[in-house]
């Protein structure tokens, strides 16, 4: 049987973490620090917590000074527990009412709750039958936290310890202070998401007239409204006459019945972490680069990298070369003691270790390094369109994460690309052997001449030269072999033009080749990699949130 469970067994919450935990991991180094140790310390949290008791479901009063939450919290729980008197702070520490200790005392333990008080008979919950039987009532844990505006800092850092923690959150308010900024922004608005595990009470409602009442709820289930809770679970109570605790009794009953509320209280929590983890982010996946675009940033590195000037001197090269191998005989050293353009670039040796050779290119200057830096960041900018600030950041990163040592590479590169440099063409020997026929035969028929004029000077007395046409031989073979190196000496011009054009234009090619590899490495992958990762992350990201 494969160790891996399948994909039926998996609970819909543990695919949530499982992503949560996907995209922390994909987002490391990209999120700020604060979103991903939120993330981290909810992934450990949730784990901790689904291994404690399944069997018990903690809720927490949570409030502000003088709301009466110790009050409320000992009529909910039938004794007088909670320790309630007009000074305040009056709960310092946070304390727990439980009806069955198999199992909580290390979920007690977890949360840090030691003052605990083992209730044997919970009838005051289920005399009425808010719970169906005893096992289920005593699957309850209350707790009365330290007022969480509390003067003393340890006070608040409990309370808001434990708002993170506890699986059902009882915001206690009362008619004076319900709308106060402190509890709405700081606790109600962070946790907007788990209105599912939330009940909100305005206690002390026996204060206010009965004309009064259903304005004042009215009111605050608005303003819980606009903090971001769907229809928000509201009740009014009074701890003092009694007035709506039965009604919050049941209510915390039937969420405890379910057996639900920490499993929702933790989807709830990935929820939050995911929203801000993507920090706005969408669920649009970003494109792959294209080929135009990568096309664009390979021909712009290689512009600045000096191809063209390589793309020059190859076809100067071939031209010097060409006229080296069948230009005319007797100007053909003329052409020798010419510099040769490839090997002033050290283009033209064949004997040098690959991963030693470099090029002698000039140095890049400020403009070829602006233009450098211009085309990878035009591209990394292209790449991450439409993708938040944070993530825009690490594609432009990656991109230029080898920045340094791209140069080198680049010149590594055209110094070992093939461009032909010691090549020939088929028709350079096949000119030199005419242009040598035509030097000769205009050599011969000079020297035919110059024996004739001699000769006729010395008063010697020897037959006519041969004719063709009435034209001397000698004269003709002349006039042919100049003639004939004149035009196969223009024709040479022509062709070595159009030949250094035609090798010029193959090794823009090669050499375009050659620069794209490295820049395929160096920015294009890096970047794809990026981009794909970002697409993983907002694919984790909604999977987490739905």
């Amino acid at each position: 049987m494969s160790r891996r469970r399948s994909e039926a067994t998996i609970s819909p919450l543990e695919k949530r973490l499982e992503a949560l935990k996907e995209a922390t991991e994909l987002g490391d180094g990209r999120l700020s620090s604060q979103a991903s140790e939120e993330a981290w310390a909810l992934l450990e949290r949730a784990s901790t917590r689904r291994t404690l008791s399944s069997e018990h479901t903690v809720v927490g009063f949570f409030g502000a000074t003088g709301s009466g939450k110790s009050s409320l919290f000992n009529a909910v729980v039938g004794e007088n527990l909670a320790r309630t008197a007009a000074t305040r702070p009056t709960t310092s520490k946070p304390l727990a009412a439980i009806w069955n200790t198999q199992g909580a005392t290390s979920l007690l333990d977890w949360l840090e709750v030691h003052d605990r008080h083992v209730l044997t008979t919970p009838l005051r919950l289920a005399k009425k039958g808010i719970f169906g039987s005893e096992k289920e009532a005593n699957g309850l844990i209350l707790l009365d936290l330290p007022d969480f505006d509390s003067t003393t800092l340890e006070n608040r850092e409990v309370a808001v310890r434990l708002s993170g923690q506890v699986d059902v959150l009882i915001w206690v308010m009362d008619p004076q202070k319900y709308a106060d900024a402190a509890v709405h922004h700081d606790f109600i608005t962070p946790l907007s998401a788990h209105g599912a595990v939330t009940l909100v009470v305005l206690n002390q409602i026996d204060t206010l007239r009965e004309a009064q009442r259903e304005p004042v709820l009215t009111s605050l289930r608005s303003i819980l409204e606009r903090d971001g809770l769907t229809d928000p679970q509201l009740v009014g109570v009074s701890a003092t006459t009694g007035e709506g605790i039965d009604d919050l009794r049941g209510r915390i009953a039937k969420i405890v019945t379910e057996r639900g509320a920490t499993t929702r209280r933790l989807a709830a929590d990935v929820v939050t972490v995911a929203e801000n983890l993507g920090q706005g982010q969408t669920n649009t996946a970003l494109n792959m680069p294209t080929q135009g675009a990568t096309n664009q940033v390979t021909r712009k590195l290689a512009q600045a990298a000096g191809i063209e000037t390589v793309v020059d001197a190859v076809r100067k090269t071939y031209m010097l070369d060409a006229t080296k191998k069948a230009g005319w005989p007797l100007t053909r050293w003329l052409s020798k003691i010419r510099p040769d353009p490839l090997r002033r670039l050290n283009l033209k040796s064949t004997d040098i270790n690959p991963q030693m050779n470099r090029t002698s290119l000039p140095v890049a200057g400020a403009a070829e390094k602006a233009q450098a830096d211009s085309a990878v960041r035009e591209f990394a900018d292209q790449s991450s369109t439409g993708a938040t600030d944070a993530w825009k950041a690490a594609i432009r990163r990656s991109a230029r994460q080898d920045a340094a040592a791209l140069p080198d590479k680049l010149d590594q590169a055209i110094a070992n690309a093939d461009v032909g440099a010691t090549k020939g063409s088929w028709w350079w020997p096949i000119i030199s052997v005419i242009q040598w026929v035509s030097l000769v035969t205009a050599l011969t028929g000079a020297l035919w001449l110059g024996a004739l004029a001699v000769v006729q000077y010395l008063q010697f007395s020897l037959p006519p030269a041969p004719q063709v046409e009435g034209i001397p031989v000698p004269t003709l073979m002349l006039v042919i072999g100049i003639l004939l190196g004149i035009i196969l000496g223009i024709l040479t011009s022509f062709a070595a033009r159009a030949g250094g054009a035609g090798r010029a234009r193959k090794a823009r090619k090669v050499l375009l080749g050659a620069v794209h590899d490295v820049v395929d490495a160096s920015v294009i992958q890096p970047v794809s990699e990026e981009v794909n990762r970002h697409n993983q992350f907002i694919g984790a990201l909604a999977r987490a949130r739905n």
